[in-house]
């Protein structure tokens, strides 16, 4: 009985040799593992600069699936959604069939075919928020907490959030902790293994 209550006490009782922790939830940040060639990533995997392109580190495997970009400082840059397989050194992004984007001048494109377009009075300018809905059909803008009534579809496959820059655009990735709130039935990205 002293043997068995000693095993216990080992294993379970005071986290001795036979604890496992468990382990948190990874956030979801930008994909060092993913980006381009001259791609800066800093802030803990939110912001990006330099050039090129960089994929978030969690697929959209949910239904409704939001997240928002702050554009820190204007250039060039889009962000979106796109595959594994998006050339993430070219930009922009949108010329092939492995990324949906907006594009900094308001235009929306997947497949180098313009698939909608922001109104001319509401470009995205320095300071401004702009989100993003994604449910496995249709990508859908806001800015600044306003839908931007301009969806765009096409993309197929599993996708990531994707973000490029270029021309001394800055911009940071907001991933939880959103600054508007997120439209109904879509939220934050989770994990695959939060889904289940």
């Amino acid at each position: 009985m002293a043997s068995l209550f000693s095993c216990c006490l080992g294993c379970c009782g005071d986290g001795g040799s036979g604890h496992v922790p468990l382990k948190e939830m990874p956030a979801v940040q930008l994909d060092t593992h993913h980006m381009g060639t001259d791609v800066v990533i800093v802030k803990s995997g939110r912001r990006i600069c330099g050039t090129g392109g960089c994929l978030a580190n969690a697929p959209l495997h949910q239904n409704k699936s939001y997240f928002e970009f702050k554009i820190q400082s204007t250039g060039v840059w889009g962000i979106g959604v796109a595959t594994q397989k998006a050339n993430l050194n070219q930009i922009p992004m949108g010329w092939d069939i492995h990324s949906l984007v907006l594009r900094h001048d308001g235009s929306v494109y997947h497949n180098d075919e313009e698939k909608n377009r922001l109104p001319a009075n509401s470009l995205p300018q320095e300071g401004d928020i702009v989100g993003i809905t994604y449910d496995h059909v249709e990508l859908n803008l806001y800015l600044n907490g306003k839908n931007m009534h301009c969806p765009a579809s096409g993309i197929r496959g599993t996708v990531f959030p994707v973000v490029y820059v270029d021309d001394c655009a800055i911009l940071d990735c907001q991933f939880s902790d959103f600054y508007h709130t997120s439209p109904q039935g879509f939220e934050k990205i989770l994990f695959e293994q939060q889904i289940f």
